[in-house]
């Protein structure tokens, strides 16, 4: 606060000027003190704003407004006087920083404070707009932290609204103003180009700065069409259902809060005013920080300490949680497989496996898939099917044929309640998707995935197919969609396509450049979609409903998508109600609620020697209790429900080239290289040794390795309580526990 100038009012009303705390676009705001001591700061509009035709009247309907709805979580009008020579404005003083001092200062929000922070912001705007109002000045100098939350200025100074904005106008605002909270920038897009999509596609990069709790509805906020803009109202009931926990203690950093504290002792009432209320020098230390939030101007301080804090109502503003409780999202690193903090790793090491059986088949097998009692072994001439106690033929061969088979994109197998799914070819069909029954070895409908739009035209989609997935009574089948003028593309479209289980019978599709890798869960109707995004720019993960025929859902932007570009298997796993992805640059695992998106954990990893980490692709255990993800060498095994580490483990072994290979469990698990029995882990490293891993413990059961398998590595599945392996002709299988 600076002193009063020459020419200054020493009197506004009822209260004595004390300071010119700043200027606004409609006049001039001051520290002014009552008769009873109370302190308050006075905004007088200029002459020429006043003497504006009808201003007067904007300028009393606005006041009207503002003390309708002053009160909780906004700044209250205390006092007014539209018909003065020079109208003013009072509001009383409460202690905080405004957003963009504050986040100068002492840096961006943390996750459950930008929570707090959104949903404050947001519910003071439902009782705006409730009241038929529009803000029009929402932003990062319009908005204090206090102790307690956020507040904001009821309106912008009278007058000064465009009468263009609307409520979603205020909605973008609000979104602006959380994008700079969690980042100290507001919301930016290259060229301002007009194009909507453009913008969306922008969006993404955009928001990718935020935590995935928030992405989808502040990115929904910034939406270029006001129509699709959630209201203040659904974003408050989006972010409470999500049902994250607030902050624990203060909801700001610990310096910011200390410097609330010491502005809110120097500008306290005193006990008794007949002293003459706050000393103007002890107020004059109270703001010298800056200046008091008044109107929708710049602020350091604002609203009355006398408003109640929010409750914790139905739809309300979340009271933070006493200190202590857990925050919803852990530490980063909490535990780290590459870091010095949580459990030591320990090396696998473990006796070579004893072999059940082992047979040499005519061909060599491109597709492995096993049952409880039976293994199907699919060749570029035929499929078979063999008893998985014996190896001896259990059921008849079929003409069906698979030639490009398995790999680290592709799944073109998968098994379920008695019946095994699988891309194929026959000899007067190409493209399939099939059913065969494992108890008869019977066909139970097959269909062509040539070509499903119908029409002759020359440009008819063609879809290749790379990975088959059963949940529930649904077959998904995924891959790319071509046509001959999309050869040239250098995006790719993706596709998931559904089938009833049981007749075969195509039930939707969807298909983009938004579905690149696909996740299909053993049940639930939510898949997990990656996109494909050109290098360079943002991609995302986003759910897709499979109860509402592949509508897209909640979507979370991934900074860095290097691990979604290529189509087939992906960089995700589904686990107790989760789907757990990569993200950040590649060194940050996150758990989010399947349904919402909302971020329930995630751990960031450091590499020891300051090298770049990057993750694998995490797999669940069956019962959806524990996460897997390698880690450089590491294998770490998570809890699902809170991500603490439960043991982590070194893979062994030389790399392709000889020598220590650092990421030879992050490059090579991943799809058909990782899966689980019961109560083992399997994976395979770039050493091609399979591993089979005490899921309680994270020791070595047993180690397999076959010198004389092919420079791709053999191919393996696990069948009840068994493990088959395919090494060139030889198809070997092993117990689960090594005996």
């Amino acid at each position: 606060m600076k002193e009063l100038e020459a020419g200054d009012p020493r009197q506004i009303g009822p209260y004595a000027l004390i300071g010119r705390v700043s200027t606004v676009s409609a006049g001039e705001t001051f520290a002014g003190r009552s008769a009873d001591g109370r302190v308050v700061a006075v905004t007088v509009v200029q002459p020429e704003v006043a003497a504006v035709r009808e201003f007067r009247e904007r300028f009393r309907a606005d006041v009207a407004a503002a003390r309708a709805v002053s009160g909780e979580l906004i700044l209250p009008v205390v006092d007014a006087d539209p018909d003065a020579p020079s109208p003013w404005l009072a509001t009383a003083i409460v202690a905080g920083l405004p957003l963009r001092r504050a986040v100068d200062r002492y840096g961006r929000l943390s996750e459950p404070a930008l929570r707090w922070f959104a949903v404050g912001l947001a519910m003071a705007l439902t009782r705006i707009h409730a009241a038929g109002l529009v803000h029009g000045d929402l932003g990062p100098d319009s908005v204090l932290l206090a102790a307690d939350g956020p507040r904001i200025a009821a309106l912008g100074i009278a007058g000064t609204a465009e009468a263009a904005r609307s409520s979603m106008s205020d909605m973008f605002d609000l979104g602006s103003t959380v994008l700079f909270a969690a980042s100290g920038l507001g919301p930016t897009w290259e060229g301002q180009s007009e194009d909507v999509q453009t913008h969306v596609a922008e969006l993404e990069t955009v928001t990718s700065i935020l935590p995935p709790s928030l992405r989808e509805v502040i990115g929904g906020c910034l939406y270029p069409d006001p129509s699709t803009r959630p209201t203040a109202g659904q974003l408050v009931d989006y972010l409470n259902r999500q049902g994250l926990p607030g902050p624990a203690g203060s909801w700001l950093p610990p310096a910011l809060t200390a410097e609330i504290a010491e502005v809110a002792a120097a500008t306290a009432m005193p006990s008794s005013a007949a002293g003459g209320g706050i000393s103007r020098r002890k107020l004059i230390f109270g703001l010298a920080g800056g200046a008091v939030l008044i109107g929708g101007a710049a602020a350091v301080l604002s609203s009355g300490g006398s408003s109640p804090a929010p409750s914790d109502r139905a739809g309300g503003f979340p009271p933070p949680e006493p200190p202590g409780s857990p925050s919803g999202v852990s530490p980063t690193p909490t535990v780290s497989p590459t870091s010095s903090d949580g459990p030591v790793p320990s090396v696998l090491s473990g006796p070579d496996a004893t072999k059940a059986w082992t047979i040499i088949g005519p061909n060599q097998p491109t597709c492995l898939e096993a049952s409880d009692n039976v293994v199907m072994v699919v060749t570029d001439k035929a499929t078979a099917f063999l008893d998985a106690s014996t190896g001896k033929n259990a059921l008849p061969s079929l003409n069906t044929k698979n030639t490009f088979g398995s790999s680290d994109t592709r799944s073109p197998t998968t098994y379920a309640a008695g019946v095994f799914y699988y891309l194929c070819e026959a000899p007067d069909a190409y493209n399939l998707v099939a059913a065969v029954d494992t108890t008869t070895g019977k066909v139970k409908w097959a269909t062509s995935m040539a070509q499903t739009d119908p029409g002759d035209d020359a440009d008819s989609p063609f879809y290749n197919a790379n990975i088959v997935a059963v949940s529930g009574n649904t077959v998904y089948v995924c891959g790319t969609v071509h046509t001959h003028s999309s050869l040239s593309s250098d995006q790719t479209t993706g596709y998931i396509r559904a089938f009833d289980g049981a007749t075969g019978k195509g039930l939707w599709t969807v298909k983009g450049t938004d579905i690149n890798n696909v996740l299909v869960p053993p049940s639930g109707s939510y898949l997990l979609a990656a996109s494909a995004t050109p290098v360079g720019k943002s991609g995302q993960v986003q759910m897709i409903d499979a109860g509402k025929q592949g509508a897209r859902g909640w979507k979370t932007p991934i900074a860095d998508a290097a691990f979604y570009f290529g189509a087939g298997w992906p960089l995700t796993c589904y686990a107790a109600g989760l789907f757990v992805f990569a993200g950040g640059a590649g060194d940050t695992l996150l758990a989010v609620d399947a349904a919402t998106g909302a971020e329930k954990w995630h751990q960031q990893f450091e590499a020891k020697n300051g090298d770049h980490v990057r993750i694998g692709a995490p797999f669940a255990s069956l019962d959806g209790a524990t996460v897997y993800v390698p880690v450089g060498s590491d294998l770490a095994a998570f809890a699902s429900a809170d991500g603490t580490v439960k043991w982590v483990a070194t893979l062994t072994g030389s790399g392709e080239l000889g020598v220590t290979n650092m990421f030879k469990a992050s490059s090579r698990i991943g799809g058909k290289n990782a899966q689980c029995s019961v109560d083992t882990v399997f994976v395979t490293d770039t050493a091609k040794t399979l591993w089979a891993i005490d899921a309680a413990t994270g020791k070595a059961r047993w180690k397999y390795n076959d010198p004389g398998q092919p420079d791709v590595g053999f191919k393996w599945t696990v069948g009840g309580d068994r493990v088959f392996i395919a090494s060139n002709l030889t198809l070997t299988a092993i117990s689960i526990h090594g005996q």
